[in-house]
């Protein structure tokens, strides 16, 4: 069973970064499968939109209306935690008892796996050294490498591009969503690599000036939170998910975890506390579910409205068409927000490729069979100059 800090006002030591918790007994706002089914029916909502193939424009925010899908648990929930510490089975476990969607960790499958199926990992053997795709697998087992830097960028980069996704569902369905990890807190593993000396400086000022580009453009979680477990429990328990590229490989040291729980408990739940609420517990040997349940029930998420107060600010909107506004952003312009990571930076060399190297990996990759047709078009499509399917972006309105 887990020791339960019930708390949504964390205090840090400033000697130790210690967690204590004030334990504030709350009205109900996000309701478990058990009190939801006790009520007994509820009244109707209207259906999903469908996002994923259809585009919601101005006309049709005039009689879509975005708060009207919205429920008790229409919550963005992120669970954070050290590594193999059970986040995952967490995660899954609370989303179906809150009848929540469950967006498992970003990874670099986003950029690797393409829309055709093809993995671009099967390319390595071929191409150049410093065009190959660098994952989590590689980074355990090379830190040092000059591609981890680029790695970490990526990884934000994929986790920016979930939590888009996340907020793109919930705004378009009502169904609240449950995440591990978000862009808010990967900011901890570039923090615990430069420590190590696993990127450099540059690397470090590319991160952060692409984050401060993006990170205010999404809405921050409504609540967070976190499985904690002592940097020995953690080694303990990598040891014992006996993942190779994990127990053969050098990054996972003691040092390197130890600064990822110092980057956790002295800057990103101090500050993430003030901007959502904030559950923490020791999860040394493991915990139930419900009773996190439980907690969660007693969470009063509609106290905060002062105009200035900042919990909660990102989801206090005005007037139904400031929802349309970010639902339309997060639905229609995702690849807008994507594009503010365009920033060149010429000044750090791990992060540039030589243009012949990258002409030998074009020149592999686009050989392939499945890379002869531009996306959507396949063999059957030669020759055509319209096809049947209009992409959903060109029908907005």
């Amino acid at each position: 069973m887990a020791t339960i800090i019930r708390t949504t006002l964390v205090k840090f030591s400033p000697q130790g970064g210690k967690i204590a918790g004030c334990t504030l007994v709350q009205n109900r706002t996000i309701m478990g499968k058990t009190m939801r089914e006790s009520l007994g029916p509820r009244p109707p909502k209207p259906p999903p939109f469908d996002y994923e193939n259809k585009c919601y424009g101005w006309l049709r925010s005039l009689v879509d209306r975005t708060t009207h899908r919205f429920d008790e648990n229409s919550k963005v929930l992120v669970v954070e935690g050290p590594v193999a510490v059970g986040k995952t089975q967490f995660a899954a476990s609370l989303a179906e008892d809150l009848g929540m969607k469950h967006f498992p960790e970003a990874n670099m499958d986003i950029h690797y796996v393409r829309p055709n199926g093809i993995d671009l990992r099967i390319f390595d053997k071929d191409i150049p050294e410093d065009t190959r795709t660098f994952d989590h697998v590689n980074f355990n087992m090379s830190p040092n490498h000059r591609l981890a830097g680029n790695y970490q960028i990526m990884m934000y980069i994929a986790r920016y591009s979930q939590y888009i996704d996340a907020l793109t569902h919930l705004l378009n369905t009502g169904q609240g969503v449950v995440l591990e990890r978000s862009p808010y807190s990967d900011f901890i593993f570039l923090e615990a690599m430069f420590a190590q000396k696993y990127v450099s400086k540059g690397i470090k000022s590319v991160y952060y000036e692409l984050r401060a580009n993006t990170i205010e453009d999404l809405m921050r979680p409504h609540l967070v939170i976190y499985l904690d477990m002592a940097v020995d429990k953690v080694q303990e328990s990598i040891k014992k998910r006996n993942l190779k590229h994990e127990i053969e490989g050098k990054a996972l040291t003691k040092p390197f975890l130890t600064e990822l729980e110092h980057q956790y408990k002295n800057k990103y739940l101090r500050d993430i506390a003030t901007h959502a609420e904030l559950l923490v517990y020791d999860w040394s040997g493991g915990g139930d579910v419900e009773v996190v349940v439980e907690d969660i029930e007693r969470l009063n998420f509609d106290q905060y409205t002062e105009r200035e107060e900042p919990k909660m600010k990102d989801w206090r909107l005005p007037r139904e068409v400031d929802w349309a506004d970010k639902r339309m952003i997060y639905t229609n312009n995702k690849n807008y927000l994507m594009n503010l990571f365009n920033i060149p930076r010429y000044d750090v060399p791990e992060l540039i490729t030589g243009a012949e190297d990258g002409y030998e990996r074009d020149k592999v990759i686009f050989n392939h069979p499945d890379f002869q047709y531009v996306e959507g078009y396949g063999r059957n499509d030669s020759g055509q100059l319209f096809k049947n399917k209009v992409p959903k972006y060109t029908e907005c309105i």
